[in-house]
């Protein structure tokens, strides 16, 4: 018999599952529409429509029509600060980020269309694309406190500041190397999309994460001819 507790955990499983799905079927269905009429152009009924939900589901994920073209999931950054901090023990920062990025990026190579789309969407509104990097950047904080608990140092209670704290006060907690292991790891993924998606025919971007963090594991030493891959 199926234990009470087990199957509590089954059916949030679940609901977090069709949570997901909703979100993504939303934000695709919001850069395929800008990316064909423009984002200035496209309503929330619009969007909701191409998802087939209601504008009232809509709202129950993003705040603003804008928020979809922008938050391609807003709930990536908290999966990925979760998966660092429940690492194992014995794995490096670097390897623990890693290995928590890899788990978030399981499915990029199915919706690398929606991400290419998301790009040129950001890249036709200065407006959404500065929007875009606040919001990258508000992560990265998030992750770097993360990334400090995790190391138990001098910023270890930043990850949990009080609502009322600055993002001023938060920056001046963190020590150097959380905010930089932090930067370094989001740029690590842009650079491992952007170079999969431009050979993808030819390579998987499993490997090229891989690469990526074997790079960056290695201290970025310049590649011999014979080491040099795709």
């Amino acid at each position: 018999m199926q234990d009470v507790s087990e199957k509590k955990a089954s059916g949030s499983g679940l609901r977090e599952r069709k949570k997901r799905a909703t979100r993504a079927a939303l934000t695709e269905a919001a850069v395929r529409l800008a990316a064909e009429h423009g984002a200035e152009h496209v309503t929330v009924e619009a969007i909701s429509e191409a998802a087939g939900v209601s504008p009232r589901t809509f709202f129950n994920y993003f705040d603003s029509r804008d928020d979809a073209f922008v938050m391609v999931d807003a709930e990536s950054g908290a999966r990925v600060r979760r998966g660092v901090l429940e690492a194992p023990a014995d794995l490096s920062p670097l390897e623990a980020l890693r290995e928590a990025m890899a788990a978030e990026l399981a499915e990029i190579e199915q919706r690398h269309e929606v991400w290419d789309l998301h790009a040129r969407v950001l890249s036709a509104s200065p407006r959404l694309l500065a929007r875009s990097l606040a919001a990258h950047l508000a992560d990265e904080l998030g992750l770097a406190e993360a990334l400090a608990q995790r190391l138990g140092g001098p910023a270890a209670t930043a990850a949990g500041s009080a609502p009322s704290t600055t993002e001023k006060e938060r920056r001046r907690a963190l020590d150097l190397y959380p905010r930089l292991l932090a930067a370094v790891g989001g740029t690590a993924v842009r650079v491992a999309v952007e170079h999969w998606c431009a050979r993808q025919d030819r390579i998987a971007f499993t490997d090229v994460f891989r690469q990526v963090f074997e790079h960056l594991a290695a201290g970025l030493p310049a590649p011999s001819g014979e080491s040099r891959r795709p």
